[in-house]
């Protein structure tokens, strides 16, 4: 039988996602759509406990300590890293977000 891994959030992460919540059902005034997405969220990233390589790698131009991964999720991506049996989710950010910078 396959290995399966643990899933872990960071703090950051899950701070990550509250926000984009917050902003669709309030900004946007969208709360269905928040939960929709939720729903997209928590299903792309289940598949990792059997799955955790199916991300792309992620190639920053700095020197990151982990290797990163990402996953697209509509306009977000998910950046994770696998440590032993464990995928830690680390960052939730809007696509067209410059995010280089926050990983150095």
């Amino acid at each position: 039988m396959e290995k399966k891994y643990n899933l872990r959030y960071l703090a950051l992460a899950e701070s990550d996602l509250i926000d984009i919540v917050n902003y669709i059902s309030e900004q946007l005034c969208a709360p269905q759509a928040a939960n929709n997405l939720v729903n997209k969220f928590e299903k792309a990233i289940s598949r990792l406990e059997d799955f955790p390589y199916s991300g792309h790698p992620y190639r920053c131009t700095g020197k990151l300590e982990d290797e990163y991964r990402m996953l697209a999720v509509e306009n977000y991506l998910v950046f994770y890293v696998v440590l032993d049996n464990i995928v830690e989710i680390r960052r939730i950010i809007y696509s067209k977000r410059n995010y280089e910078n926050m990983f150095l």
